[in-house]
């Protein structure tokens, strides 16, 4: 018989945007506990669940979570208190019931989400087993992912590339460790290039180097000149490292047309595939993020009818997490990958269920952190537990390294279970 849940206590905490979140503590009756805080999200899906925020404009202006607190602490508390913690998905499908709306806006979305991670986390706990144990037992080591820049209007503004993520897929190397470290040398070359351009030194703070921001001319240039790079650390693009470009297409789109700054461009839906079509031609990309607006599904099936044999086409904002999303999208042939982000569908519950169904589908699965969240390592464990395969979890800074840390945990836990499969995970676009 597993514990029970003994209290919920959610508080006030500062995300690494400095802005506020909901911190919540699930406690059990045999003095096990787990913690969680609400992820954020700069880039957010218009069908993902509301974070509730105050609206007092005198305090963060209008971005306290004092409601969404005060809700844990009163009516979650209340439902959840007793209950066996082991019961994930009752606990889950209590809250959603309790908040009784189709997008979380009464309880909301940030106290339902971090209250079904500390759960979890103190199920874990109390048994005394790694979290990927908690969240599905998998043993899949994901494919090397590193975060090389960012740019695009939500990230960083107008005058950069218009892409909001530039990332390198380690291919070839035999595990995670090894591609982690095989493309530290590329994105030095990459912050001392950007350096002498702002006219300054490389920085010595790694962290400050860690936020890159691609100020190119073009988007192609970035893109050539990340190639140059590879080859030049004695690298085969395509062979050795493929791209992961996150368009975040819908933060260009005014409507009718995609406004390309950086490329001097305004492009028709249309002229916009051909565009992606042709820098796939050229450069080693691999994988594509919400390459369109979030709501062109005829546009995603033309765009997945051309690229979808050679290319991963991933779905984050057009799915977001979300079974529903995912059927119409498979139903249509748009996209053959999601992100997987558990706060934009609202629970573990919902975000298990989602996984289930892209993997019957034959879909791609991509584990996501939100922008600006506080590390946690329910990332890794929930990309290993689930057996995900790919996970952005890594940039040149220290978030890469604590999850470069929290694998080696893991893998040390799993002994001779772990698995890395490297370049096999996308050997249909290969």
């Amino acid at each position: 018989m597993s514990a029970r849940i003994r209290n919920v206590l959610a508080r006030e905490v500062i995300n690494e945007k400095g802005l506020p979140t909901v911190e919540v503590d699930v406690q059990l009756d045999d003095g096990s506990f787990g913690r969680a805080t609400a992820p954020g999200g700069t880039s957010r899906g218009i069908h993902e669940p509301v974070d509730l925020k105050d609206g007092d404009k005198s305090y963060f202006n209008g971005l306290g979570v004092n409601k969404a607190i005060h809700n844990v602490n009163t009516e979650i508390r209340a439902l959840l208190v007793g209950r066996h913690v082991e019961a994930q998905e009752e606990i889950d499908r209590a809250m959603i019931a309790l908040d009784g709306t189709p997008n979380r806006c009464r309880l909301g979305g940030n106290a339902i989400i971090a209250t079904s991670m500390a759960a979890t986390k103190a199920a874990a706990s109390s048994r005394r087993v790694p979290l990927c144990e908690q969240m599905g037992g998998g043993c899949e080591i994901p494919l090397a992912f590193i975060y090389m820049m960012f740019a695009g209007p939500a990230y960083v503004g107008g005058d950069v590339c218009d892409f909001q993520e530039f990332a390198l897929i380690a291919l070839s190397a035999k595990s995670y460790r090894e591609g982690y470290l095989a493309t530290l040398g590329i994105y030095r070359r990459l912050t001392e290039l950007l350096a002498k351009r702002a006219g300054q030194p490389s920085p010595r703070n790694k962290d400050v180097a860690g936020s890159s921001v691609g100020r190119f001319d073009s988007n192609e240039e970035a893109l050539a000149t990340l190639t140059r790079f590879i080859e030049e650390e004695g690298f085969t693009p395509g062979k050795d490292f493929g791209f992961y470009l996150d368009i975040a297409a819908s933060q260009l789109y005014d409507g009718k047309h995609y406004h390309l700054q950086a490329d001097k461009q305004t492009l028709t839906p249309p002229q916009m595939i051909d565009r992606l079509e042709d820098l796939c031609r050229k450069y080693p990309i691999v994988s594509m993020e919400d390459c369109l607006y979030e709501e062109d599904w005829d546009g995603w099936k033309t765009l997945t009818d051309r690229l979808g044999k050679k290319v991963q086409i991933v779905g984050d904002d057009l799915f977001v997490t979300n079974t529903a999303m995912l059927a119409k999208g498979a139903k249509m042939g748009a996209a053959n990958a999601l992100v997987i982000k558990p706060n934009q569908v609202g629970t573990l519950t919902e975000t298990y269920e989602a996984i289930a169904l892209a993997k019957k589908l034959g879909y791609g699965t991509i584990i996501s952190p939100r922008s600006g969240e506080l590390w946690d390592p329910y990332i890794p464990h929930l990309c290993v537990g689930q057996n995900l395969g790919q996970g952005k979890l890594a940039g040149a800074h220290s978030r890469g390294e604590s999850n470069l840390n929290e694998f080696s945990r893991i893998i040390d836990h799993l002994g001779g279970r772990a698995v890395y499969r490297g370049r096999e995970v996308l050997a249909r676009f290969l």
